[in-house]
């Protein structure tokens, strides 16, 4: 302790938090990235085709969504009656009943997905497969996690995956 007893007092008032701590969950929430986003032929809408209001929402909803794991959303519903489904929903493969087209960039074991934003509007990309969770990426010290959403469209009208209504 300090001989100034009131600078003492007044950083009592904050507390240190720490990843170390018991409580902290800073590893389990999901993470967002934006490097294979796409638009232009016929594969969704840029940021800036979004009105502010709109991206405002947009952001909050990610915001909101990255407090949990990505295995959260897969079980958390959303909608009520036959529209309720799950905010994030993994496909078993690209849809062949979609407006957009499959971007040539994106690597072929990604698992296609997309949450659920509100009303007709999506966001859609992939995620890693479970079996390189964790796994280094080639000669590199970096391993892959299959906690990040790679971001790949904005999908204002629910045209990525085509369904009957």
């Amino acid at each position: 302790m300090s001989k100034n007893k009131r600078k003492d007092t007044f950083l009592k008032k904050f507390s240190t938090v720490s990843i170390e701590n018991a409580n902290n969950n800073l590893a389990s929430r999901c993470k967002f990235n934006f490097s294979y986003f796409t638009y232009g032929d016929n594969a969704g809408q840029n940021f800036d085709e979004w009105p502010c209001d709109k991206l405002q929402k947009f952001l909050t909803k990610l915001r909101h969504f990255s407090v949990e794991t990505l295995e959260h959303w897969k079980v958390t519903p959303i909608g009520s009656g036959k529209k309720k489904r799950p905010v994030l929903v993994v496909y078993d493969s690209y849809p062949t009943n979609s407006d957009f087209t499959q971007p040539a960039h994106i690597p072929h074991q990604a698992k296609w997905a997309r949450f659920r934003l509100e009303q007709g509007c999506r966001l859609i990309g992939f995620i890693i497969p479970d079996e390189y969770n964790h796994t280094n990426q080639n000669n590199t010290p970096y391993k892959f996690c299959t906690n990040t959403f790679y971001i790949v469209f904005l999908d204002e009208n629910h045209r990525f995956y085509i369904t009957k209504k």
